[in-house]
């Protein structure tokens, strides 16, 4: 009987990551198939069900919704900020990819999405925030923690 994914299993699958519109968003083509432990919070929850149960070799399509991807879009997210306070040598335009710190000294990514006269309007949303995904998945290898059984 051929091994079927479990939670605690260490995989390997190729993906293909689509909108619902079809656009692709991410793939693993020529690159190494993604390695991630199931059910480890490595990956989004739905791609992490998606792979339960799958054998080596067995290819699958999975939609995941939106509150099993990024989530919903959050309005709190939007951020404007002054733009006397912007760095001298940049030039803000919409589009633009940019690191923030927040309060604790982590990085976030946002993206600037108005440029006001005298603010920058900021979004921190994960850019798949909103959306519901489409992954076309390849198995490729699992790797199961082994077992010792005690007498």
């Amino acid at each position: 009987m051929a091994q079927e994914v479990k939670a605690g299993d260490t995989v390997k699958v190729h993906y293909h990551g689509k909108l619902t519109d079809g656009t692709t968003f991410d793939s693993s083509e020529g690159r190494s198939p993604l390695e991630f432990e199931v059910g480890g919070g490595m990956v989004i929850k739905g791609f992490d069900d998606g792979v339960l149960g799958m054998t080596v070799g067995e290819k699958k399509t999975i939609e995941i919704p939106v509150e099993d991807a990024y989530g919903p879009r959050d309005p709190q997210a939007i951020i404007e900020f002054p733009i006397d306070r912007f760095p001298p040598n940049i030039k803000p335009e919409v589009g633009m990819q940019l690191a923030m710190n927040n309060g604790s000294g982590q990085q976030m990514p946002v993206v600037i999405v108005e440029v006001k006269p005298d603010a920058v309007v900021l979004d921190a949303n994960h850019q798949l925030a909103g959306q519901d995904l489409v992954f076309d998945l390849e198995l490729v290898e699992i790797n199961s923690p082994s077992r010792i059984i005690m007498p």
